[in-house]
């Protein structure tokens, strides 16, 4: 399968070429804004996998829908607006998006909806992610994933209800709100990404725990997704669907 690397000029882009070398994936087309790549892909492209600015990727994701390619979104931080875009192109082609594409951390996000559920708002969700310096966004895509699953997890005893949801907490915030779940980001080092969900009740504390070690979980994990994607129906997909989750 012949590939484009969108963003193959950053951590992600380097780490997926390397990791490329040598499957059945073959990178064809390297793009990227920095000196020495290419801007946009060429003919003959079967797949593209994009991490790059969230900018980009409506431009990335249109021209991949009118050629009929398989799109992996690895990109997080998306507007409204530019995942509307998104989300018109998975009429016409198969889109894979996904905040976290090791096979470790969806683990940790199926355990967190299984535990959500199991538990109940009885116990109190607090969830915290590091990452290194150089990450511009915060909250991590996986901690919105996270939080996204705690929600799903609590669907059937939450009655439609969407829980309070906060961001960090700064002076006098007043009691915990029953069910309320926070998220707290942390910068610093060269992290390269921890995820944690504690699940805080009267009587203990339960702790889900991802410690990434090496970015080539996220891209090992990306490349599958791609591959899986291909001549799959159009649609929007998430690595719940490519793990066999959903």
């Amino acid at each position: 399968m012949k590939i484009a690397i969108v963003g193959a000029a950053g951590r992600m882009g380097k780490k997926l070429i390397e990791l490329a070398e040598g499957t059945e994936l073959e990178v064809v087309s390297r793009v990227d804004v920095a000196e020495g790549y290419e801007r946009t892909w060429g003919a003959g492209v079967e797949g593209v996998i994009d991490f790059s600015h969230h900018t980009g990727v409506p431009a990335g994701v249109r021209k991949a829908a009118e050629e009929g390619i398989p799109y992996l979104i690895g990109t997080t931080g998306l507007a409204p607006d530019e995942q509307a875009v998104v989300d018109e192109a998975a009429k016409r082609i198969p889109v894979v998006q996904s905040g976290n594409y090791s096979l470790g951390v969806n683990l940790l996000v199926e355990l967190a909806r299984k535990a959500a559920a199991l538990l109940g708002p009885e116990y109190d969700v607090e969830i915290t992610e590091m990452h290194h310096r150089h990450k511009k966004d915060a909250p991590s895509g996986t901690a919105l994933m996270l939080k996204d699953s705690v929600v799903a997890g609590r669907a059937p005893q939450s009655a439609g209800r969407q829980p309070p949801v906060v961001f960090g907490r700064h002076g006098d915030v007043g009691e915990r709100p029953r069910g309320e779940i926070a998220i707290h980001a942390l910068r610093g080092g060269s992290v390269v990404g921890d995820h944690t969900v504690v699940f805080a009740g009267d009587l203990e504390r339960v702790e889900l725990v991802h410690k990434a070690q090496d970015r080539a979980a996220f891209a090992a994990g990306a490349l599958k997704a791609l591959l899986w994607a291909k001549g799959r129906p159009a649609g929007k997909y998430t690595m719940r669907d490519v793990l066999g989750f959903a």
